[in-house]
């Protein structure tokens, strides 16, 4: 498998710089490496640099890795090129099986032997999207979350056919690149952050469906409420302090029946014209004219704060902190 040490790995390449590709493009750059990259769209360039541009104040403030340079990113013509020399590949490409499939395939025969090849798939499991791959062994999934220069997080995980000695170098090799890890120990559809956001998205859809609250009040519930919890606390150690001195096995003692309570609608909501509708207005007077590139220095900054503040980055509380 794997012939380098995680820690020794100084080339990346990036296949395909969306939103997601171009995160990682910019959080590899900020953490010292050289970065290949490429994406078929034409303007794949320009997008991609105005986007590192963007988060290179919000990485600044996270703490550069010495050497890290915006120099250090090459735009190639081809896949190839981007491969050719890389010591780790995360592929960022639209989710759609058929071509994750080819895409992978075509990663694996110009890839060096040996180097391990993610995925940042959002839903797929590796078992789908490795079936016809002869290096089938050496790709997992990388799950990140958006965006993947800011957020932490990265699930990794393998299908059927990879080694388990990729997924160990995998993780390994995202925690000297700075990420949290979640190594998991088998595919589950949707990984486990997303399948949470999901759920959450999925009622707020129905609520804004039903007229029974507005995109407004859907975020303020979360940033004035459980949010500020859940940036430091999980849902499940939160709801534990919900039983007091007896935690959890109180709680559910105290509230388990409220399960049963017509509160949730697992199944999504029909997203028909009216809600799409409803949504898309909801989100612009949410915006109340901001624009995008606003909202996305409001985030990156709010969730810096969030990060010192709760002790989690250089710099942050000190006086009752951890």
């Amino acid at each position: 498998m794997a012939t380098l040490a995680p820690e020794d790995v100084r080339r990346v390449a990036c296949v395909g710089a969306g939103v997601i590709g171009g995160g990682w493009v910019a959080h590899f750059l900020a953490r010292g490496y050289d970065v290949k990259a490429w994406d078929p769209a034409p303007d794949a360039e320009v997008r991609l640099r105005r986007l590192v541009d963007a988060a290179w104040p919000a990485l600044t403030q996270l703490g550069l890795a010495e050497g890290a340079s915006r120099d250090r990113l090459t735009v190639t013509a081809t896949l190839e090129e981007a491969v050719v020399d890389a010591q780790f590949v995360q592929e960022s490409a639209p989710e759609k099986l058929d071509l994750k499939r080819d895409l992978l395939a075509r990663l694996d025969a110009a890839t060096p032997e040996g180097v391990v090849i993610a995925s940042s798939t959002s839903g797929y499991p590796m078992t789908d999207m490795q079936t016809e791959i002869a290096g089938a062994g050496r790709l997992v999934v990388g799950h990140p979350f958006n965006p993947p220069y800011l957020i932490p997080l990265v699930e990794v995980v393998g299908g059927v056919k990879t080694d388990a000695e990729a997924v160990a170098w995998s993780s390994r090799f995202y925690e000297v690149a700075g990420k949290s890890v979640i190594t998991m120990d088998r595919e589950v559809p949707g990984f486990i952050a997303n399948r949470l956001q999901e759920a959450l998205w999925r009622e707020a859809l129905h609520m804004v469906a039903n007229g029974e609250a507005t995109v407004k009040e859907i975020d303020d519930s979360i940033t004035e409420g459980p949010g500020l919890r859940w940036a430091f606390m999980g849902p499940m150690l939160t709801f534990a302090l919900a039983g007091g001195e007896g935690g959890m096995a109180h709680m559910l003692d105290h509230f388990g029946p409220s399960l049963k309570s017509p509160w949730t609608r697992l199944e999504a909501p029909e997203l028909d014209k009216k809600l799409y509708d409803a949504v898309v207005s909801g989100c612009d007077d949410a915006a109340a004219g901001r624009t995008i590139a606003d909202l996305v220095a409001e985030r990156d900054q709010g969730v810096i704060d969030v990060l010192r503040a709760t002790g989690r980055l250089p710099g942050g509380r000190t006086e009752g902190g951890k």
